[in-house]
Formats: structure tokens, sequence, C-alpha cells
């Protein structure tokens, strides 16, 4: 079945910058053009153009950051919470007077509906607010003193110094946004290196994080990061990385680190997230979940369901009510109302996903829904489901992320455990069943597998007060509204002698207000 897809409207063109030292600049560096890939099977739309810097532009955004930690005196580092705060609402408030715009962008430019576009946006909108919370519960928990073994003190928390900030493009807004918002209220400088795609919707930000922060605080650039970060961390000017993407790029830039036991790392990565659908499980409520767990964004999601182990007993129902509601999902540009499948922003993604199918057909799978699964249009790629999926073949170990969803069945539960313990990826797993004596010896079996364990519920990373990480090569350090704040700053001490000396000493600094660091003050 062909695929016909409307016209692409009208939109603006727009031309990235970068943000250096407090410095907005249109020159200086090279920019290679944006497309989007909603369009007409033999169209192609501009959008605009991305900056494509250079090694020395990037090392300019570190000596800015650097500049402005200034070995941790600089103005940013050293400034009370209560004014790192109002510094980063400041922020929040401008950015909602570009939140047309930015949903607009994400949905051109990685093919978001508009509805999944506004709910980024105002997600993290949300998760600024919530760190904004926390960090005033933080700072009240830590204005008191502690006493013990003659000695008192008073425990806060200090930043750590220049961070590089690498988000995803599946949600280049939101996922950047996780690492770059608690790095800054916690005194941070931060270098952003934009992802390979969502690049655009940065440019109406530049102005506001120039007015709202101090001049060097936030660096924002984008260029090719296999050249240009690898050199930039070989400085040893840059004391956090903060990247959500592959382990196999983390590595590389860890290891380009001169000083590595001394580089901070918070590493969201890949994963191969497994839904057990046990036999006794409601077999609707689990197909539900599944669909919307494997293809939500077109499985474009580190948290998506990316191999399905059904029961022996139950996997033809299960696999003919599944392969019903794909085949019900409603595909096109991703402004048309109804639609769930919208077209892949990476052009080389499809002949990949035909490269898995074709694999695994090879190797014994069906393809159950032949008259759509994996057709292409343009870059609109209809689900595949493949039942029968042998554990030899590519797509039941490499991370697809994309709408290819493997089905297995299984008999005995063991070989499903030996599979998720011998996979290289740890972060999360869906249960399906009823059974408290089977469930809860899986919940046991599983949590020293996975970091989430999600019961008749698809993977999901929210909401984002509770901890997100991995184990294996899926993460490192934990993200959440609380955890992130501690993620990029570490405790400082300040103690004295529990005697007169050491009293009188304090309470004048505490009187006198001279330290913005040692203070009474709680923010409100």
């Amino acid at each position: 079945m062909k695929m016909q897809l409307p016209e692409f409207p009208q939109v603006p063109k727009m031309n990235g910058r970068i943000l250096i030292g407090g410095e907005i600049r249109d020159k200086g560096f090279d920019s290679i053009p944006v497309f989007s890939t909603c369009h007409r099977e033999s169209g192609e739309v501009q959008l605009g153009t991305t900056p494509h810097v250079s090694v020395e532009v990037i090392k300019e955004a570190v000596d800015a950051a650097s500049k402005a930690w200034a070995r941790g005196l600089g103005e940013w580092p050293s400034a009370r919470m209560e004014d790192r705060i109002q510094g980063v609402i400041k922020f929040r408030n401008g950015m909602l007077e570009e939140r047309e715009l930015i949903c607009r962008l994400l949905m051109w430019e990685i093919g978001k509906t508009w509805a999944d576009a506004q709910g980024e946006f105002d997600r993290t909108i949300q998760y600024i607010d919530d760190t904004v919370n926390e960090v005033k519960n933080l700072d009240r928990e830590s204005s008191g003193f502690k006493f013990s073994g003659g000695v008192m003190a008073q425990i806060r928390r200090a930043p750590l110094g220049v961070t590089l900030c690498m988000g995803p493009f599946n949600y280049p807004l939101n996922e950047t946004f996780t690492t770059l918002i608690p790095a800054l209220i916690m005194g941070n400088t931060v270098v952003v290196k934009l992802a390979r795609y969502g690049q655009l919707l940065w440019e109406p930000l530049l102005k506001v994080f120039k007015d709202s922060f101090p001049a060097g605080v936030v660096n924002v650039i984008n260029g090719q990061g296999r050249d240009i970060v690898g050199p930039a961390v070989q400085t040893g000017k840059i004391d956090v990385l903060a990247f959500i993407g592959s382990s196999k790029v983390a590595n590389q830039i860890k290891v380009a680190h001169p000083r590595p036991s001394s580089f901070r790392s918070i590493l969201s990565l890949e994963a191969k997230n497994p839904a057990i659908i046990m036999e006794e499980a409601n077999i609707d409520l689990a197909v539900a979940e599944c669909v919307r767990g494997s293809l939500s964004f077109n499985g474009q999601r580190c948290t998506a369901l990316k191999m399905i182990f059904v029961h022996k007993k139950i996997a033809k129902e299960f696999t003919e009510k599944f392969v019903q509601k794909v085949n019900g999902l409603v595909a096109g540009l991703p402004w048309e109302p109804g639609v769930s499948i919208t077209p892949l922003p990476d052009v080389n993604k499809a002949a990949y996903l035909t490269g898995l199918i074709e694999d695994a057909v090879s190797k014994g799978a069906v393809l159950c829904n032949p008259e759509r699964g994996g057709k292409v249009v343009g870059q609109l790629f209809f689900p595949a489901v493949l039942a029968n999926v042998s554990l030899d073949s590519r797509v039941a170990h490499e991370e697809q992320f994309g709408p290819v969803v493997p089905i297995r069945e299984f008999e005995d539960m063991q070989e499903v455990e030996e599979y998720i313990i011998n996979s290289p990826y740890g972060n999360q797993a869906s249960l399906f069943g009823e059974d408290p004596e089977k469930m809860g010896e899986m919940i046991d079996h599983l949590s020293n597998q996975v970091c989430r364990i999600n019961i008749n519920s698809q993977c999901q990373r929210g909401p984002d007060v509770y901890p997100f990480t991995g184990r294996k090569n899926s993460a490192e350090g934990t993200l959440s509204v609380f955890d992130a704040l501690r993620a990029f700053s570490i405790r400082c001490m300040v103690a004295a002698k529990q005697d007169a000396n050491g009293k009188q000493v304090i309470q004048k600094i505490l009187h006198q207000d001279s330290s913005r660091f040692l203070s009474t003050n709680v923010v409100l």
C-alpha cells in the first residue's frame, strides 16, 4: 500500500548561531544545511543551517566556560544559591515566550507530532520548576549544623567545574535540560554541544541564555562530534561529562581526558529493554502497553520496549492482537491529526531497519504484517512486527531504536533470564502477569539486572522525581530531580571544634553574613 503524504507547510528559514563567552556569533565558523524528512517522497525541505564549528572554536567555548569558572572563584560558582535560582527562573520565563516556535521546530526537524512536541516542551518547564523546588529543599536541609565528637559542622554542596553537556536527538530539549539545568543551578559552567538532529530549536534560546546568566556560564556550539569533542576534552579543562548517547562514544570521550580519574561522568546510554509476558497475563492490557512501549515516537526512545518475550500458551493470541493494533496505527506527517507513526529524522535509518528485518527472516523469523510492515515512503517507515525471532539474529541483540518489534515465544523462563543476564544492557524491563508467586520470583531475579521493573506497564523514564539510571553499558550515575543535583555537585564541609573559640568564630561569620557558603539563610 502506498501512503500519500500531503504538502509540507510553510516554515521559516533559520540560520543557527553559536553562543560563546556571552557573545552570540553568526560568523567565524562553517555552517551546514538542516533538512526536514517530513516531506513528499520526491521532495526535500531545507529548514535552515546549523553551525559546523572547528576544533579551534569549541576550544574557545571551553576557554570561555573555564574563564567563567575561574578555578571555582567565578561570579556564578561562588554566587549564593538564591542568585542562581533567580538566574534559572529568568531563563525559564524567557524560554516560555519561545514555546510555539520551539515546538514547531521539534515537529519539523525530528518528526515529533504536534502533541508530543508540546509535551516535551511542557515537561521541560516542569522539570525546571521541580528542580528549583528541590534545590530549595536541599538548601534548607543544608542550612543547619551537625554536632558529633566535639566537632560542629555545616555540610553543603559545591559545584564541580566546567561541564560538557551532550544530549540526544530524540529528546533534544528535555533530555539535554535534565543535565544542563541541575549543572547550572549547582554552580557549574557549561558547554552545550548540540545533538545531530533537533538543532534549530536552540537558536531562539541563545539570547535567553545570554540575558539570564553571566558571560561564559552557558556556551552553545555545534559541529561534528567525532572531530571536535575529543580535542576539547584533551585540553583537560573539562571537569564533567554529561552525555546521553551510546556507550561506544562515551568511552571514546572518557579516554581522551588527560586525567581520567578526576573526570566525572553522568551518562545515560543505550538499552535493550525486554517485555516478559507470562501465561496468566491480561493479554489485552499487555498488548496495549507493549504497542505504546515499543512504538511511541517510532520506538526512538532508550526506554522503548525492544524485545518482547511471550509465553508459548498465549503467544498466538497475543501476536494476532498486537499486529492488529499496530496495523491500525496512523502513519503520516507530524502535524496531521491522529498520526502515530512519523518520518524518521535519520535518512540512513530505514536501510538499517530493513537489514535487521532481512537478517531475522533469514534466520527463521516471520514478518507478521507483510502488507504494511517495513514499507518505506520517503522517510516514513511503517512498523514491522517479527515473530519467532531467533536469539541468533541481530534484532535480538542490537538496539534497533526504530519501529521494528521482535517477538519470541518462550516456555522455560530460564531462557528469558539467561538472555537478560547475558545482555550488555541493564536499563529497564516490563513484567506482565497476575500470579504473585511467579511475579515475585521474577522481580527478585530482575532486580540485580536492571534498574526499573515495570509491573503490567511499559518502560518509561518519568515521573522525573524517580531515579533514572541503568546497569552495565546503559548508564553511569543517576538522573532524577533529586539525584541530578547531587550528581553535579560534591559535598563540602565547614568544621570547627565545639569549644568557645570555634563557636565564636562561626557565630561572627554568620552574624556579619560574610560568607556566601557558610550561611544559615534559607531560600524561600
